[in-house]
């Protein structure tokens, strides 16, 4: 009698959901670097049109002001958002060239 060995397998749901939960959809995964260059385009998008809610409301063509104030806001969270990312990257590096190998 022969004994295999167990083996790792990876579950895959064989039940159909209702609520679409393995509906598969092949994307591609993207890298790192990838989710960084978008994360960096999109924050330059809310700093550019910021700038251009500002430059209108100055000239005076916007009635409602909440829209610059909320422009305003979400590209200052950005911005603070990849600044810290940009300091806990850079701490991180650091302290990898500190190690000893």
């Amino acid at each position: 009698m022969e004994i295999t060995p167990l083996e790792m397998a990876p579950v895959h749901m064989s039940a159909r959901s209702h609520l679409g939960e393995n509906d598969i959809n092949e994307q591609p995964v993207k890298s790192f670097g990838e989710f960084m260059v978008d994360a960096l385009k999109k924050t330059n998008e809310l700093e550019l049109e910021s700038e251009k809610l500002n430059a209108a409301l100055a000239a005076g063509r916007i009635e409602d002001i909440s829209q610059v104030v909320v422009a305003s806001q979400k590209a200052e969270i950005a911005l603070q958002l990849t600044l810290q990312l940009r300091n806990r990257a850079t701490a991180a590096y650091q302290e990898i060239m500190r190690m000893q190998v």
